[in-house]
Order: C-alpha cells, then structure tokens, then sequence
C-alpha cells in the first residue's frame, strides 16, 4: 500500500510539473528575470499573463502596442520566455471588444492593457479587480475609467494620446489662410473625439473659423458624409479618432480630387493622405506605457495610485505630395521645422 500511494504522488507531481510547463496555471506577478539568467533557469518561472485587446488597427494604434511590447523587452519582460502576450483585436466592432475583455479576465490574466477608448471601457466593465493599463485614449477621466487623472483610484491607470489641438488648428489656419468654414470629421460613438472636436471648436472661433459637425456611426457612412461637405467647407478636421484614421484612404479619396485639405490627429493619418498635424509619438507613448507595467509586474504599485502619463514629444508633419495636389503652397519655415525633426512625409 506504502509503495502504491507513493508511486501516485510522484504521478500527480510530474503532472503537475507538466501543466505549470504548458502555462495553465496563474502567473505569477513576481519581477522579471535578470537579462543574463538562462533558459533553463526562465522556463522554471511561471509565466505572467499579460492579455491586450487593440480596437482596431491603424498605425497610430499598432505603433503604441509595438511600444508596448518593446519597452517590455527592454525590461527584461520577453514574451514566450517570462511573459505570455494575448494580443487581441476587436476589427473595430465594440461587441468584439466585450467579447475579447471577458476572454481575457477569464483567462486569469495578470495585466490588461486596453488600446483605445472603447476597448478600456469594455476591459473596465468586466473587472475591477485585475490591474488594467490604457493607451491610446484622449481622456480616462472623461471617458469614466478612472476617479481623476491625477488620482485615479481603482484598478486602471495608463497614458493619454491627448494631442496639441489648439496647434493643430493654428497649423490649419497657417496652411489654408483663406478657409473660413471647417467641418469636424468624427465617429459619434468615441467619446474621447467629442472631447477634442470640442476643443478644436473652441480654438476655431478664436481663429475667426465657422465650424460644422460631420460625423459617422461606422465606417460605411465616411466616404458619403465627406462627399457632403464637398462645396460646403474650406477644410476638413479631423482628430484622433479611431474610425476615421482606420478610413482615411477613403476620406482621401473624396477630398483630394475636391480640393478639400484634411488637418487630421496624428502621423499615421498624414501618410495615409491627410495634409497634416502636429502630432504625438505613439510608439513613444507605449513605452511610457511598459514603464507603468514594469511598476506593477515588478514593484507591485496599484493603478489606483499612478496617475496618468502624457507624452510631451509632438512633431509636425506633412505630406508634401498632398500639398501639391490641393495647391497648398506650404511655407518655408514649416518645411523647415518638419525636416528638422525628419517628419516630412513623402
């Protein structure tokens, strides 16, 4: 009987020992491993779960969560040794998101990160319990993830795409001196574009600009909602709004043959055929992001204690093809300065 019972705990250890291998079991939140450690020594560590669900993408997007994962890497977090990444897209559609968020608090995971607004809502709504990290959202308190900014004193924490709209719109009225109404083109279904047209409103009546509302429930109504500002407006904004940006080959194909210029929330839409933004640095903003995550993984600090981060790193850029094919004469000293930071598109 001795012998039995012994041969069947060395059988429910070495299953043990196989399923904490295959990673089935909860990782754990303890610190990355010294860089120098081997892999032998790595694969006897319990994996922590970091699960990530990105709402759509478009480079603005895919550029914070490549961050992401690099400011891990420098840290010592590598995905497949002592990290496991679940990376997620919910292709735009918010029922994906809900459905993605509930995957990953079932799964255990260790870390959230949410990249854009709908998915932190939808990530938000399904735990107050794991550590959620945001990126890519204009404003966490607007957006009612947290208590404060400053404070945010639950379970999510993270970094603010806030951009520099006031100079944007400036940037607008230097490029198209002659503009006298601006459309502002956004998805009514982003809270966090509501916030930044609002400002750019704001800044528009300061620059003498007339404003008028062009928005979007999905991304089938872009190309015959700019179809209708054509001969209605002098120029097109549009802020860092997820839809768009993922549309903005369409938004491109309207305006640019009615010579309508788009002053838009970031990099990524320049190179897809906007004329340009000042814009942040979304691959920068996720690094910002992996040093908050480091904080927990490895020092055990609470979202509800780590207010939110901003990127203070904004260049100009411009597309330099599109200006030739609207007309726009761009001046020298705004070549001058997107050469300078080496954001001269095309």
């Amino acid at each position: 009987m001795k012998k039995a019972i012994s041969f069947l705990l060395a059988g429910l250890i070495a299953l043990s020992a196989t399923a904490c291998s295959a990673g089935s079991t909860t990782a754990s939140t303890s610190g990355a491993p010294s860089q120098a450690a081997s892999a032998g020594e790595q694969s006897n560590q319990k994996k922590i779960k970091i699960g990530v669900v990105q709402l759509v993408e478009h480079p603005a997007l895919d550029a914070a969560y490549k961050g992401f994962v690099d400011g891990l890497k420098e840290a010592g977090y590598v995905d497949g040794q002592n990290i496991t990444l679940d990376y997620q897209n919910a292709q735009g559609e918010q029922p994906n998101c809900q459905t993605i968020a509930s995957k990953l608090v079932n799964d255990k995971s260790d870390l959230i990160l949410a990249i854009a607004t709908p998915a932190a809502q939808a990530v938000a709504n399904a735990t107050k319990d794991i550590p959620i990290l945001v990126t890519a959202v204009t404003d966490p308190a607007d957006a009612k993830l947290v208590a404060s900014n400053t404070a945010p004193g639950g379970n999510v924490s993270g970094t603010s795409d806030l951009t520099p709209v006031d100079e944007q719109m400036k940037l607008l009225k230097q490029l198209i001196p002659t503009a006298k109404k601006v459309a502002m083109l956004y998805s009514s279904s982003e809270s966090n574009s509501k916030f930044q047209v609002d400002i750019a409103k704001k800044s528009a009546a300061a620059l003498g600009l007339e404003t008028m509302d062009a928005t979007v429930s999905n991304s089938n109504e872009i190309q015959q909602v700019v179809q209708s500002l054509v001969g209605k407006v002098d120029a097109i904004y549009t802020p860092t709004d997820n839809m768009i940006a993922a549309g903005m080959a369409t938004v491109s194909m309207v305006a640019q043959p009615a010579k309508l210029p788009v002053i838009v929330g970031e990099s990524g839409m320049v190179e897809k055929g906007g004329l340009a933004t000042y814009g942040i640095n979304y691959y920068d903003l996720g690094k910002i992001t992996a040093a908050q995550a480091v904080k927990i993984l490895k020092d055990g600090a609470k979202p509800a204690d780590m207010p939110i981060e901003y990127s203070t790193n904004c260049d100009l850029t411009l597309n330099k093809d599109v200006a030739a094919k609207l007309g726009i004469t761009i001046p020298q000293d705004l070549l001058d300065k997107a050469a300078a930071a080496g954001t001269s598109s095309k």
